[in-house]
C-alpha cells in the first residue's frame, strides 16, 4: 500500500528508530541527563529574560527584542525536544492531533532560530550602514511585525501540510501511534518539499548574514568616526554566521542518525550514538547559542549575573547599550 501510494512508510520507519529508546540497560539515566541538562538551560534562558524584561530600555531596543525572542523561541523548542525524546524514550503514544500540535510548534520554533538570526543581522547592518535613519526603520513597533513575518515564513510548510491532511481524511487525527513529524505526512514529496524548504531557508539566512558582514565591513574601513561600534557589530554579525553553524548542524541530526543506523545495522551501539548525537548536534546548540550571545553583550551579562547570584552584592549591573 506504501508503495503503490508512493506514502513515506520507510522513511518513517527509519526516523521511527531515531526516537525510539530500546530499553537497554541505563535509560533511565540517559533520559536523567537530558531532563536535567535541559532545565538547567531553561533556567538559563528565563534567567536572562528576567534580565531583559528588567530595564525598560531594553524593551524599547530592536536589538534586544530579537534577543528576547531567540531566548524564548529556544527555550519552548528545548522543552519540547527533550518532552518528545522523553516520549520516545517510554514508547508513549499519543492521538494524532495532539502530535500535530507538538509538531507544529517545534517545527516552527525549529525554523524561527536561523530566520531570527537573519533579522538580528540586518539590524546590525541598518545601524552602522544607515545610523542616522535607524531609529526611524528599526523601531520596536516594526520590529514586532518582523518578528510576525518569521513565524509566518516558518509555519507556511507545516501548515501546507495539516490542511492537505484535513482535505484528505479528517479521520485520521484520531489514530494513536508514535509521535514523530514523519508520521504525520502521508505521501514521500511531503518529505521532499520540507527538505527543500530547509535548504531555501538556510541559503537565504546564509546569504543576507554573509550580504551584511561585508557591507558592515565596508563601511568600518570607509568611515573613520565611530570604528569601534562597527567592529563591535562586525564581531556579533559574525557570531551570527557561527550560530547559523551551530543551526545547521541540528538540521543534520536525522540525517547523522540515518547514516548512524545504516553503518550500525540497528545494533546497540546504534542507540548509544544516537544518544550521543542527540545531546550533542541536537542539544548543545540550542543551550550554548543564546548564553553565548548574552555572555558577549556588555549591558546583558552583568545583569545575568546579578540575577543568576540571587542579586549579590558582589556583583554591580549596570546598563550600556550601544
Amino acid at each position: 500500500m506504501a508503495g503503490s501510494n508512493g506514502t513515506s512508510g520507510e522513511v518513517s520507519f527509519i526516523y521511527q528508530q531515531i526516537f525510539i529508546q530500546i530499553m537497554d540497560a541505563g535509560p533511565n539515566t540517559k533520559i536523567s541527563v537530558i531532563i536535567l541538562i535541559s532545565l538547567f538551560f531553561f533556567f538559563v534562558n528565563c534567567v536572562m529574560l528576567f534580565a531583559l524584561g528588567s530595564k525598560h530600555i531594553f524593551q524599547e531596543t530592536p536589538r534586544y527584542i530579537l534577543f528576547g525572542h531567540m531566548l524564548m523561541n529556544d527555550s519552548v523548542l528545548l522543552l519540547l525536544t527533550t518532552t518528545m525524546y522523553t516520549m520516545g524514550a517510554y514508547y508513549l503514544q499519543v492521538t494524532r492531533a495532539l502530535c500535530t500540535l507538538l509538531v507544529v510548534i517545534s517545527y516552527c520554533t525549529f525554523r524561527n532560530a536561523p530566520l531570527t538570526l537573519a533579522l538580528m543581522s540586518l539590524e546590525r547592518y541598518v545601524a552602522i550602514c544607515f545610523p542616522l535613519r535607524h531609529c526611524n526603520i528599526a523601531t520596536p513597533k516594526r520590529t514586532g511585525i518582523a518578528i510576525g513575518i518569521i513565524w509566518f515564513l516558518s509555519s507556511i510548510n507545516i501548515m501546507t501540510d495539516i490542511i492537505f491532511v484535513l482535505i484528505v481524511n479528517p479521520s485520521l487525527f484520531l489514530d494513536v501511534f508514535f509521535c514523530t513529524q514523519e508520521r504525520l505526512f502521508l505521501y514521500k514529496w511531503q518529505l521532499d518539499k520540507t527538505q527543500g524548504f530547509d535548504v531555501l531557508y538556510f541559503v537565504s539566512v546564509a546569504v543576507i548574514i554573509i550580504f551584511t558582514y561585508i557591507s558592515i565591513m565596508i563601511t568600518a574601513r570607509s568611515v573613520s568616526s565611530d570604528k569601534d561600534s562597527a567592529k563591535k557589530a562586525l564581531r556579533t554579525v559574525l557570531l551570527h554566521l557561527i550560530q547559523l553553524g551551530l543551526c545547521l548542524t541540528s538540521f543534520l541530526y536525522a540525517t547523522i542518525n540515518k547514516a548512524l543506523y545504516t553503518v550500525t545495522d540497528g545494533s546497540s551501539l546504534f542507540i548509544n550514538l544516537r544518544y550521543l548525537n542527540f545531546l550533542v548536534v541536537l542539544m548543545l546548540p540550542r543551550c550554548l547559542s543564546p548564553l553565548i550571545y548574552g555572555m558577549r553583550d556588555e549591558a546583558v551579562w552583568p545583569l545575568f549575573k546579578y540575577y543568576f547570584c540571587y542579586r549579590s552584592s558582589k556583583i554591580r549591573p549596570s546598563i550600556n547599550v550601544h
